[in-house]
């Protein structure tokens, strides 16, 4: 009994962890469940038509069986007139009763070709029902597939997002960035101490400059003194 009791235990947990696998699955696809709901629609629609073909075929069988009783009755009854007419009492009698079972035979017809026709009609609005249900369920698939579609699109930009500022191209074009900064600030001082040095030239040109003139004008000076010493010794 002890075992009994385990190996039910062990078929429940079975089932259990198949159930789930199963649910994640169609999680997972999505299209699978609703391709799996539409076949057992269809399925059932397609026993719901055999069975009402047998429906139909019944409460054909039956109108006919009603219309040969009535068309039998008519016939029973027109004889029977005949037989009052004529005076035949004995065969009158036994078309009284013959009128009468058909007139039995006649309502009951009539009652079960009544509930025929009614089954007939019911199964027929099932059909019909049936035929809304997988036009509305494979309507509602597409839509639905297209809203996750959309969906999952929209997670994978808003992912893309959310992950851009650590993404290594990123951090690339940040260094990239940082040295051409330091680049542009390295030509800058260069250009700064470029000009510092011209300044200094400039300065120490200028000092020499009014050195020079200093010497241009006392080489003046001399070669004037020069010239009149030598014009009075000519005098």
């Amino acid at each position: 009994m002890a075992s009994v009791g385990f190996f039910a235990r062990l078929a429940n947990l079975w089932r259990g962890f198949l159930s789930i696998w199963i649910s994640d699955q169609e999680k997972a696809h999505p299209e699978i469940a609703y391709e799996n709901a539409i076949n057992a629609m269809v399925e059932k629609y397609s026993g719901l038509k055999q069975a009402t073909a047998g429906l139909i075929r019944r409460r054909e069988e039956i109108g006919a069986r009603f219309q040969t009783t009535q068309a039998e009755l008519a016939q029973v009854t027109a004889d029977l007139d005949t037989a009052v007419a004529t005076n035949q009492d004995d065969l009158a009698l036994v078309l009284i009763q013959k009128k009468q079972q058909l007139e039995k035979d006649v309502a009951g017809l009539k009652g079960d070709l009544d509930t025929a026709m009614k089954e007939a009609d019911s199964a027929k609005s099932s059909i019909l029902q049936v035929q809304g249900e997988i036009k509305k369920l494979k309507g509602e698939k597409d839509q639905m597939m297209a809203r996750l579609r959309s969906a999952e699109a929209k997670l994978r930009i808003q992912e893309q997002l959310e992950g851009l500022s650590v993404e290594a191209d990123v951090k690339a074009l940040e260094n990239v960035r940082e040295h051409i900064q330091n680049v542009v600030a390295q030509a800058n001082l260069n250009q700064e101490l470029a000009g510092s040095d011209l300044d200094a030239r400039l300065k120490a040109l200028r000092s020499q400059t009014g050195d020079v003139t200093a010497r241009s004008e006392l080489e003046r000076l001399k070669a004037a003194r020069a010239a009149q010493q030598a014009q009075k010794k000519t005098l």
